[in-house]
């Protein structure tokens, strides 16, 4: 008989295969949980405001609506008590160390096995951290993603999404439409960020941003 807590887990992944496959294992390793599963990363958010006291969240690293880490940084800096484990097709060293600088709690790959993707999710509902066995992260990060990393975590989340939408090289009026707010509101939003970010153009945010996200500059 289980007598293990009960748990509640997010899937964010856009593959509905690759999903409902995680889903099954999870259900087969980890019987006390209850798992739901989204295709987006905005559906993943929507859950998680709706839900509560969700245990643990496992993040594709290309979801829709994230670009590169924005995703895990916008989680990490929302619900800061939630972990989250990236779960990626790109198993790169420095991929995995990007990820764990910028908050994660853990990385899998898609390629990984079965009983390596129970052990990671109880590992890491038990409060730890893990990594595939053979993946050395002993040595220190990269100084300008981790930096990156930490300055951006000191945005809210609404300013991290204008910050990736400034990225995407949106004007003022642009992304006041997308957010539904008005123009002085999203110059306040981008005053903030600089400020938050210790930078002074639009141009440095996105740069500083580009560092963890993958993403080009942008005027």
């Amino acid at each position: 008989m289980n007598d293990q807590p009960p748990v509640q887990i997010v899937i964010a992944d856009d593959h509905p295969l690759y999903r409902g496959a995680l889903q099954q294992t999870i259900a087969t390793l980890v019987p006390q949980a209850t798992v739901i599963d989204v295709g987006t990363f905005d559906d993943a958010v929507a859950v998680l405001a709706e839900k509560g006291g969700v245990d643990l969240v496992l993040l594709d690293l290309a979801i829709p609506g994230a670009q590169r880490l924005s995703g895990l940084i916008y989680l990490r800096a929302q619900y800061p008590g939630t972990p989250v484990v990236i779960v990626s097709g790109n198993d790169d060293r420095a991929v995995i160390r990007s990820c764990m600088d910028c908050g994660a709690s853990g990385f899998i790959p898609k390629s990984l096995g079965v009983a390596s993707i129970g052990e990671a999710v109880r590992s890491v509902l038990a409060g730890n951290t893990w990594v595939p066995p053979d993946i050395d992260l002993s040595t220190a990060g990269d100084a300008a993603v981790g930096d990156a990393a930490r300055r951006l975590s000191r945005l809210t989340p609404q300013q991290l999404r204008v910050l990736m939408m400034l990225t995407e090289g949106l004007l003022n009026k642009q992304i006041a439409y997308e957010l539904s707010v008005s123009e002085a509101t999203v110059k306040a939003h981008v005053s903030a960020i600089l400020q938050k970010l210790g930078v002074e153009s639009r141009t440095q945010a996105v740069i500083l941003a580009g560092r963890v996200t993958g993403t080009g500059t942008a005027a």
